[in-house]
């Protein structure tokens, strides 16, 4: 009888020293961090800036003024507040408190004829368009493309004959 035990006793003594699933070691645990930094942002898409352009027009000695629009494309971060600053161009006259003394010149022809112009925030062009703060368009980005409208206007062009132009630029401050 005891030739018999010894077998099954020595098979149930191996199956208990051999580790099985549930008698695993268990598992050593670390917590790591996720992060991200967002930070605002705001910007004029290259190439979305479409210029204004006065057309072709007769002289006259008329003060009939001459009203064009242009525009640019903002994106912003979202709930990013946004001011847009408009230069004097090339050729402005000494900077005045209403910023409305922009030229363009005739650098071709006669490098000292300008026509005056201005740039508005509004389409009643009301709302001179400058660098100081109380010139300036604020809003609050979307994340979207938003178009903002540019409205110039030209109290006329009793000058002379030529290609007039001017550089202004725009800035986006958030």
């Amino acid at each position: 009888m005891n030739v018999r035990i010894a077998p099954l006793f020595a098979g149930l003594l191996a199956a208990a020293l051999v580790p099985s699933a549930a008698q695993a070691a268990s598992a050593d645990t670390q917590p790591f961090q996720v992060t991200i930094t967002v930070t605002e942002s705001c910007n004029i898409s290259t190439g979305s800036i479409t210029d204004i352009n006065f057309g072709t027009h007769a002289r006259a000695s008329s003060a009939t003024p001459i009203d064009e629009k242009g525009s640019l494309q903002l994106k912003c971060t979202p709930g990013t507040p946004y001011s847009i600053a408009m230069d004097h161009g090339k050729h402005a006259t000494v900077e005045t408190a209403s910023h409305d003394n922009r030229r363009m010149a005739n650098s071709i022809t006669s490098p000292t004829a300008f026509v005056p112009y201005g740039l508005y925030r509004d389409p009643g062009r009301t709302l001179l368009w400058g660098q100081k703060p109380e010139n300036q368009l604020s809003g609050v980005g979307t994340a979207a493309a938003q178009t903002i409208s540019i409205f110039g206007r030209t109290p006329g062009v009793d000058v002379a004959a030529g290609t007039y132009n001017d550089t202004v630029v725009a800035t986006v401050n958030y």
